[in-house]
């Protein structure tokens, strides 16, 4: 099963597509996803394909999350968000396990891997299971490699959709500081979902809080939505 799926990548593949994606996802020397390499296959072709691989068994979820390939590491973690939404507990609980386990060995390794999986496995394990207790979570965030601090702060988001504040907030106050602007960016998101989705009294809490000495990018994405009158006062203009 899996050399068919690899066929199908290789078909919707687009040689083109592949370069502009190595550029986007910053591949080159010294940046984030230095030596990643890519089919140039869509997002909605890679989800499509995914729901057709739904029975891949987990070693062959693991060789797919070993490749040096994008898209491979990508499908296989579609592929998991699917089997994790139709597992019992027992099941739910390895896949956690796989997932944290690939987040360490860095094989989770770009902002659009994390963010279409990390809530969906991670956050809703913990929600299911351990609410109130966000240790996981809290570990991630401050002594995690950079995907596994994104992971920490996207993966409140499956809190956030539940209308709970309180988990976002403490990994917030965690990575508030964080010199990377993926992670500055994941904060300022998060924050600024808080407000849409839970209170905006509890994201302005945390904003009178931080706002004077938070980086700007945090800042900037987490006011977003805001009139430009309060974006002005937060801002310092």
């Amino acid at each position: 099963m899996i050399s068919q799926l690899k066929k199908e990548l290789k078909r919707a593949s687009d040689k083109e597509k592949a370069k502009i994606y190595q550029r986007f996802f910053k591949t080159g020397k010294g940046e984030y996803g230095e030596g990643d390499k890519f089919l140039g296959v869509t997002t909605p072709k890679m989800k499509e394909i995914a729901r057709n691989y739904y029975g891949l068994d987990l070693n062959s979820i693991q060789e797919l999350l070993s490749s040096e390939i994008h898209e491979h590491r990508s499908i296989a973690l579609n592929i998991l968000v699917i089997k994790f939404q139709n597992a019992d507990k027992k099941n739910r609980k390895e896949i956690f396990e796989i997932y944290l386990k690939n987040a360490k060995q860095n094989k989770i390794n770009n902002w659009d891997l994390v963010d279409c999986s990390a809530d969906k496995i991670i956050g809703e394990y913990l929600l299911d299971n351990y609410y109130g207790n966000i240790n996981t979570l809290k570990k991630l965030a401050k002594f995690g490699n950079l995907w596994e601090r994104r992971i920490a702060m996207i993966s409140t988001f499956q809190f956030i959709k539940k209308e709970k504040y309180k988990e976002t907030i403490e990994i917030a106050e965690i990575l508030v500081y964080d010199k990377h602007d993926l992670i500055q960016k994941a904060v300022g998101w998060m924050l600024r979902e808080l407000g849409k989705r839970v209170s905006q009294e509890k994201e302005e809490e945390f904003l009178k809080k931080y706002h004077k000495t938070m980086p700007r990018t945090t800042l900037r994405y987490a006011i977003e939505r805001f009139d430009d009158k309060k974006k002005n006062y937060y801002m310092g203009k």
